[in-house]
């Protein structure tokens, strides 16, 4: 089991490796497991891409994110600005589906609300709206259209999760009912459980997904 201070280093590691942040205005603190990351980032989308790579450390229980999005050099973006190119970018991307979401922002901070019919539409709804210079935050409000779920939903996320190399299939338990998944077992890192997450995401009808897995220590 890694120390605090070995954790702290490997996270720190992790993200100077991480070529979309600049780890040189990040802290790392550790307590227990629990990795605390402060500072500041130059976009929303580089805030993520931290917390991501904190997330791949081996060990990692928990994050607690206290990072700032700073512009330091950019001039003030107006809201109605970001607002407009968030639609154009959304016209342009076929994953998502513009003419089912509305925007609104408010001191550079983007509320998604609307319906789409997929896991995969509103994930790429919120990481579009991130890449945008000006945004702060995103709060994704969009929700998933209920489908009529296929009687092998469960079996469907079983396969999907046994052809991943990134994870030990035995180790996770699956059920599904009403278009709810819930994952549960014990895997060794945190790619392992996302790997897992997105396997249940990705089948149809699953509205939502209970995700129970816990990180070995």
């Amino acid at each position: 089991m890694k120390s605090d201070l070995q954790l702290q280093r490997d996270v720190m590691d992790e993200l100077a490796f991480e070529p979309s942040v600049d780890a040189a205005d990040i802290g790392v603190s550790v307590t227990d497991g629990v990795v605390t990351l402060n500072g500041f980032t130059k976009s929303y989308a580089e805030k993520l891409a931290a917390e991501n790579a904190a997330r791949r450390v081996a060990g990692v229980k928990a994050i607690a994110e206290e990072i700032k999005v700073r512009f330091a050099s950019d001039p003030k973006t107006a809201d109605s600005e970001i607002a407009k190119r968030i639609i154009d970018l959304f016209s342009w991307d076929v994953t998502v589906p513009d003419d089912k979401i509305k925007v609104k922002v408010e001191h550079g901070w983007v509320t998604l609300t609307g319906t789409v019919d997929w896991y995969f539409q509103r994930d790429a709804a919120r990481h579009a709206a991130a890449k945008i210079n000006g945004v702060v935050g995103v709060s994704n409000l969009l929700e998933i259209r209920r489908q009529p779920a296929t009687s092998d939903v469960r079996d469907r996320i079983v396969s999907a999760i046994k052809r991943s190399a990134d994870v030990d299939a035995a180790s996770i338990t699956v059920t599904a009912a009403d278009g709810t998944v819930r994952l549960g077992g014990r895997v060794k890192g945190w790619h392992e459980r996302d790997a897992a997450e997105r396997a249940a995401w990705a089948a149809p009808g699953v509205v939502k997904v209970e995700d129970n897995i816990v990180i070995a220590a």
